[in-house]
């Protein structure tokens, strides 16, 4: 009796640990997957061009004037500092869990190649051009189809790292963008990769090109008091070069890394409206 009770934790143990290595094996869009499961999330492929797109949607989406659109980072764009990655689809799922959690009206939105092959998905496309046209037009047509299903008038985005500069350059080509929100963004693709001694984004935008009509966009900007990645000079930057904007908001957040501190950070600035003295968008 007593080998029999003493077999049986350490059974489970092995069987627990096995688990876990199993787990680790696991793809991104099976983690993905999983994770949409538990959240009574519905994932989806936007057919839009040049590029599908992985949405995120509750199982039940409410008819609402407003929904916000969560746009992932760069993902797994490298394997090492000096070679690609052959899946840009991101390890840490950080974006999906806090748009699966939002109790607003909430979208999660994966970039091009993320969680999707396609023809043409090439590192180009999640290396220097990671913000070029051609990404840009796929999240562009994206939320065109995301009005037509759901029947929204405009858009709150929410971007995270490089998803950063996406939404502010889709804040610029776009009218029904009432705000940006972003968090350890990268608002200026192009000081940013000066700033980390790294070769120039040849083929991407930066959002200050674009500085005239960008300060007219209700935003916020949050950043991690220690992120060494996104450091808060390129905020400073993108300050300095924005100039004077109505609506702008800044959080430097004591303890956050580019990674950690975030969920719950944003659950406490996540329903704080922005103060605003004058906003020109539809609210």
């Amino acid at each position: 009796m007593l080998i029999a009770r003493a077999a049986r934790p350490a059974a489970l143990l092995v069987g627990a640990l096995l688990a876990l290595a199993l787990g680790g094996c696991q793809s991104p869009q099976q983690r993905l997957g999983e994770l949409a499961v538990q959240q009574d999330q519905r994932l989806q492929t936007l057919d839009s061009k040049p590029f599908p797109l992985l949405l995120g949607a509750p199982a039940h989406v409410p008819a609402a004037p407003r929904i916000r659109v969560y746009l992932e980072g760069d993902g797994h764009a490298w394997s090492t500092p000096s070679q690609p990655s052959l899946d840009p689809s991101p390890r840490d799922l950080l974006v999906a869990r806090l748009a699966f959690s939002d109790p607003k009206p909430s979208l999660y939105l994966a970039r091009p190649c993320q969680f999707v092959t396609a023809a043409g998905c090439t590192t180009r496309l999640w290396t220097n051009q990671r913000f070029g046209d051609e990404v840009l037009n796929s999240l562009d047509q994206a939320l065109d189809l995301i009005k037509a299903r759901y029947g929204n008038r405009n858009f709150e985005l929410v971007g995270y790292s490089g998803g950063a500069a996406l939404a502010l350059l889709l804040a610029v080509r776009r009218d029904d963008v009432t705000s940006v929100q972003t968090l350890a963004g990268n608002l200026s693709p192009r000081y940013w990769a000066r700033l980390q001694h790294l070769s120039p984004l040849d083929g991407s935008l930066d959002p200050l090109d674009y500085r005239q009509r960008l300060a007219q966009i209700p935003q916020r900007h949050l950043t991690g008091a220690v992120d060494t990645l996104v450091p808060a000079a390129v905020m400073q930057h993108y300050l300095d070069g924005l100039g004077a904007a109505p609506c702008l908001e800044t959080a430097s957040l004591a303890g956050v890394t580019h990674h950690t501190g975030w969920e719950k950070a944003w659950a406490l600035w996540r329903q704080s409206p922005l103060k605003c003295t004058v906003s020109s968008r539809p609210r």
